[in-house]
């Protein structure tokens, strides 16, 4: 089975490629990145010519760190754990042939190529610690360090493709020796073992790496800077009652460390910016700052919440009292309209931002890897401890996940970066697909217009806000496009798609090309378990067919084709708009037909 999947994948790798290069849809609104070291100035971050730089970015989440989510396990998910139940269901040797294949594959130069296509000018390169040197516990000399060549390997090579783009590089380290936080996943977290925060041979661990990293890097202008400790979440002051620190005065531990590590990169880098981030998550300042280096810029992270002036508010005022920059670490994982929020509200107030992450099972971010049968009773059986699969479909579901991490093989979501780098800026909607109209043309109901909602498509859901108090999920279905808009899978076909849970007021807009003007009829394909369901078809913004009974076919998921008639097409550009008088339909497609 996994043979001939992986035949099948070279098979499209061309077409593959040629759609992560493609840039006929997105637009890059920095054009070429900043060459020459970046600084703080104030509260900028200027090139070496003094220019301000707003830094377009994306982190490599998953890539030399797995957490659980990125791989649908959400039980016992920490990495290393992750790892040794691997072990325990196909052995040691198998489970390293596929973190070394996921390694390989996960990010290669055709990713980054392809993000400085699509408009990033960096990327942040979230960082394992064990890649680059041993765990302290396992130090042959205790107190010594032990340098391992791959993770520096990986990073000259990341570094060598961010240079061949003129984007910059920043260093994150997201999971340090012994671990900086009690969210675990985030930093590969071992509970049973001493902390960052419990083990002085961890912090001097932690310093050393950075004098490492600083020393070998320190003469390379397209490193952008040093984060120097992803969201540490610490409860200090009340370790019981605040275990993430969100609620810390003094934040004492983790200030002195960045010192030190501050101090220790300065020894050998005199010239790169060093980036901060505070407790609870990179959001908890309180006595941290002043700033004790005069290259210093902090970072904040950024999820679920409004996207209004109130939610930068704190960090704007932050800037202002003590001169520094700001930058937006992280942010992300929610729908188009969030993203597309969240990036407007962050460079209107000259904050740069990099996204969270490239890639995952999943549609949030701009590439999906695809997952396969073996590789789901895995993670099912890993979430449940139920239905243990065998070691050779372990193998096998796992290889061909590591497989699929290549670009080539995910799902690129255009949906996703066109609301990155083009929605932000206009109102202006695009074709999802080409749409040349001819006789029993089939357009399928989810590849409505790109755009903003209420402009491409009109939903009430469109994302989510639980951490400002206001549920939301935007796309239900998570899968094919990252809108308000509902979309799930149809069962009965391949690779077959249709718009659900569609509510009163709700609307899905198509442009299309139309060669030969004249009266057309429109076939939809509904279902509906409601005698009320109603819809209109406006062309142009005029109503042409007002208020179409939906028939009642027996369920959501029974099909039926009605019929619109009389719908005038104009020659070149139309845009049709099927709007939901009242609800409770699904839609499968339309279906234009010359002269009927």
């Amino acid at each position: 089975m996994l043979t001939s999947l992986i035949k099948n994948i070279k098979l499209n790798a061309g077409i593959k490629v040629l759609l992560a290069a493609a840039p006929a849809l997105f637009i890059s609104l920095q054009g070429n990145a900043q060459t020459g070291f970046l600084k703080a100035d104030g509260k900028k971050i200027v090139d070496e010519k003094g220019q301000n730089v707003l830094l377009r970015g994306m982190g490599l989440g998953g890539w030399m760190l797995q957490e659980g989510y990125m791989l649908h396990i959400n039980k016992d998910s920490r990495q290393y754990r992750i790892r040794e139940r691997l072990e325990e269901l196909m052995g040691p040797a198998e489970t390293k042939e596929f973190y070394d294949t996921w390694l390989a594959n996960n990010t290669r130069k055709i990713d980054v190529d392809s993000m400085k296509r699509w408009g990033f000018n960096s990327i942040r390169l979230p960082m394992h610690y064990n890649l680059y040197t041993l765990p302290v516990d396992k130090e042959p000399v205790a107190g010594q360090n032990t340098w391992l060549d791959k993770g520096f390997k990986m990073t000259d090579d990341l570094l060598a493709w961010c240079k061949a783009n003129h984007m910059y590089l920043i260093l994150d380290l997201h999971a340090t020796p012994g671990g900086q936080g009690n969210d675990l996943n985030i930093s590969d977290r071992d509970p049973d073992k001493p902390s960052l925060w419990d083990s002085e041979a961890n912090k001097q661990k932690t310093i050393a790496l950075w004098r490492k990293l600083a020393e070998r890097y320190k003469n390379e202008p397209n490193i952008g800077a040093y984060d120097i400790i992803n969201e540490p979440n610490w409860g200090f002051d009340d370790p019981q009652n605040d275990k993430n620190g969100l609620k810390e005065k003094t934040n004492g531990p983790l200030r002195k460390l960045m010192v030190d590590i501050t101090a220790a990169i300065r020894e050998v880098d005199k010239k790169h910016i060093i980036i901060i981030e505070g407790n609870g998550w990179g959001n908890n300042y309180n006595s941290i700052l002043p700033q004790w280096d005069k290259n210093m810029v902090l970072s904040f992270h950024k999820y679920w919440n409004f996207n209004d002036q109130k939610s930068v508010e704190h960090i704007v005022k932050t800037r202002d009292q003590y001169n520094i920059p700001v930058w937006l670490g992280e942010t992300g994982e929610n729908s188009n309209t969030w993203i597309t929020e969240a990036i407007g509200l962050l460079e209107k107030n000259n904050i740069g931002w990099s996204l969270w992450p490239l890639k995952k099972l999943g549609n949030n971010n701009p590439m999906e890897i695809r997952s396969n049968l073996n590789y789901d009773d895995v993670a099912r059986y890993l979430n449940t401890g139920k239905h243990k699969p065998n070691e050779s479909n372990t193998y096998s579901g796992t290889l061909e996940l590591a497989t699929y991490a290549k670009l080539e093989n995910t799902i690129i979501h255009h949906d996703v970066i066109d609301a990155i780098f083009r929605q932000p800026h206009t109102t202006v909607t695009r074709p999802f697909k080409a749409n040349k109209i001819g006789n029993g043309t089939v357009i399928n109901a989810v590849d409505y217009d790109l755009g903003r909602n209420g402009y491409a498509y009109f939903d009430t859901d469109t994302a989510d806000y639980h951490t400002s108090g206001k549920p939301g999920v935007g796309n239900k279905g998570h899968v094919y496009r990252n809108d308000g808009v509902d979309i799930s899978k149809d069962s009965t076909q391949y690779n077959s798609y249709y718009v659900d849970h569609i509510e009163t007021g709700e609307w899905t807009q198509y442009t299309i090309q139309v060669k030969t003007p004249g009266v057309y009829s429109i076939s939809l394909k509904v279902a509906s378990a409601t005698d009320d369901a109603k819809l209109s078809v406006l062309v142009n913004n005029t109503t042409q067919a007002k208020e179409v009974a939906v028939p009642n076919t027996g369920g959501l998921k029974k099909w039926q084709v009605i019929a619109v008639k009389n719908i005038v097409l104009k020659a070149g550009a139309n845009k049709i708009k099927v709007l939901a008088n009242n609800g409770g339909y699904n839609l499968h497609y339309l279906q234009f037909w010359k002269g009927k």
